[in-house]
């Protein structure tokens, strides 16, 4: 649009560059010398009698100081006059002598390749004045500056720019920003060509490391890398395996134009190391790898070929109190597991530890039979019983095998930790559950009253509780025995009430069962009265010998 303007309105390109020669040629280089300095001004005699001045910043130091004093001769430029005096620049001079170093410096070279970078520091309607920052000059047409709508926005820019033309008579430098502006959009459209067409791997040097990717120069166009595109492993911190400067090859996977935004990858330029492990690899199979991170919740092992696969926790061993992984693993260190899932489509790698080791209840079935008496330690304690572990497996001690006193919990008797003495009741091969039992071990409140009691003995109790069949009285605490309604009268069952003392006789006492049976003697029947009763009426004793049985 710039070029158009200029084109209407009569001044093209090949205009201005003739005017900005014509006046350089007009401000010739010379040589003055200081005669005097003022406040602001440095007066300088060019000869034949002639006189200009000069600003004293023209002629000061980065610290305040002069650069010269009276006397000195040093180089100007004189660009005409004003009124009786000539109008001087010793800025000027000092940039046509870096100009003209400058040229001499590019004579002989292709001028497409020259690329000098300087600041705008002034806009005239030829165009613009770069400088350098070792102090050249350059002018660039406005036709060859590439700014949008109001040139002045590029006063102050610091700003690329080609050769065009030198002119060694005048030490003038032309510029152009428009050139490298449309080299590099030509290059961008084929380099993206390259990229996105023919999807062609690329090298690229890595321009800035972040925590999220890696901004990667590819001829002139940085693209992102981003930490999930950098291995097949998955997301990886960039700066551990890369440094700024690093030159690496890439590939271009997405591009969004109304963004400009170009995403890159490094793995995509590598072979797909689960298509190898979709040929190679099976659930059951037992590899060799390398710890390669461990979290609270597992471990990451490298299986060595940019794929990591995951061992859960519960996955390490087949005790169930592992509280972190640090207790069995360590990271670098090489392991043997057995691969219990891999799904290459999902990325998704899954291995175990403790399947390769010999599987607790299977050696405790080894050593153990139902019956054996084994000791164990109380690992946790709940309503219903108490759960033991012997050796690398826990059984579960019931409250009912616990004691014989049936009101009697674990939690009430043991506490996590204890050592106690079991006895195996069951092992139940199917579940992997195993049932313990300490109540046998110990006397039971019966096996205790038969020590000291035994048939025909005369023993007194107390009505604990009266059913259909009889009456249930309780000898001693843990003790009951059963009379029957069958052995009273209709009136002495109508009559009988819990809590009533009775007197029996022990008909049956059976430790294997727990069963004790009683035929009846009144609280107010003496034995000999029984005895008398007996004697006097032996159809009666049979039947109550008969009763025993």
């Amino acid at each position: 649009m710039q070029m158009q303007e200029e084109l209407e309105s009569g001044v093209d390109f090949e205009t201005m560059l003739n005017e900005s020669f014509a006046q350089a040629e007009q401000d010739e280089l010379t040589e003055g010398t200081i005669v005097a300095l003022t406040d602001e001004y440095a007066i300088i005699d060019v000869g034949q009698k002639i006189e200009g001045r000069i600003p004293l910043d023209e002629i000061r130091q980065v610290d305040g100081t002069l650069r010269y004093k009276i006397g000195d001769k040093i180089p100007v430029v004189q660009s005409g006059y004003s009124g009786d005096y000539p109008v001087l620049s010793h800025r000027k001079a000092v940039a046509r002598q870096k100009n003209r170093a400058l040229i001499d410096e590019l004579e002989g070279k292709n001028l497409d390749e020259a690329t000098l970078r300087g600041k705008v520091v002034s806009y005239s309607r030829g165009g613009f004045t770069i400088q350098t920052a070792d102090g050249c000059e350059l002018f660039m047409p406005r036709s060859q500056a590439a700014y949008r709508e109001n040139p002045k926005e590029l006063i102050g820019k610091e700003v690329t720019v080609s050769v065009i033309k030198t002119d060694k008579s005048n030490d003038s430098i032309v510029v152009s920003r428009k050139r490298l502006l449309d080299a590099k959009r030509r290059n961008r459209k084929k380099i993206l060509k390259r990229l996105l067409e023919d999807k062609e791997i690329v090298k690229g040097v890595i321009k800035k490391i972040t925590s999220y990717g890696m901004f990667v120069d590819v001829g002139g166009i940085d693209g992102l890398v981003h930490y999930s595109e950098i291995s097949y492993k998955g997301p990886v911190n960039p700066a551990s395996l890369y440094k700024e400067g690093e030159e690496i090859e890439v590939k271009a996977i997405d591009y969004d134009p109304a963004k400009n935004r170009l995403s890159l990858s490094i793995k995509a330029t590598m072979e797909d190391p689960w298509e190898e492990i979709r040929k190679e690899l099976a659930a059951g199979d037992i590899i060799k790898v390398v710890v390669s991170n461990i979290e609270n919740y597992g471990a990451f092992v490298d299986l060595g070929n940019d794929i990591e696969g995951f061992l859960h926790i519960s996955e390490l061993g087949w005790q169930k109190n592992i509280k972190h992984p640090k207790e069995i693993l360590k990271i670098g260190e090489e392991i043997d597991v057995e691969v219990i899932e891999i799904n290459p489509d999902a990325r998704r790698l899954r291995v175990s530890l403790k399947r390769l080791m010999p599987k607790p209840f299977e050696e405790f079935r080894s050593k153990y039979k139902e019956g054996d008496r084994v000791k164990g330690v109380v690992t946790s304690l709940t309503d219903f019983g108490a759960f033991v572990r012997i050796g690398q497996v826990e059984g579960l001690l019931h409250n009912e095998d616990a004691s014989w006193n049936k009101n009697e919990k674990c939690k009430n008797t043991f506490k996590v930790g204890d050592e106690i003495e079991v006895e195996i009741l069951k092992i139940d091969t199917e579940k992997e559950k195993i049932s313990l039992g300490r109540k046998n071990l110990i006397q039971s409140p019966i096996q205790q009253f038969a020590a000291s009691h035994k048939v025909g003995d005369v023993v007194e109790g107390t009505i604990r509780d009266i059913k259909e069949f009889g009456i249930f009285v309780r000898i001693q605490e843990g003790v009951d025995a059963l009379m029957r309604h069958r052995d009273l009268s209709a009136e002495q069952v109508a009559e009988l009430k819990i809590g009533d003392k009775m007197q029996g006789e022990i008909t049956l006492l059976d430790t294997a069962s727990g069963k004790i049976r009683l035929t009846p003697r009144l609280a107010n029947q003496g034995a000999s009265e029984f005895v008398e009763e007996a004697a006097i009426n032996p159809l009666k004793s049979a039947l109550k010998e008969s009763l025993k049985i």
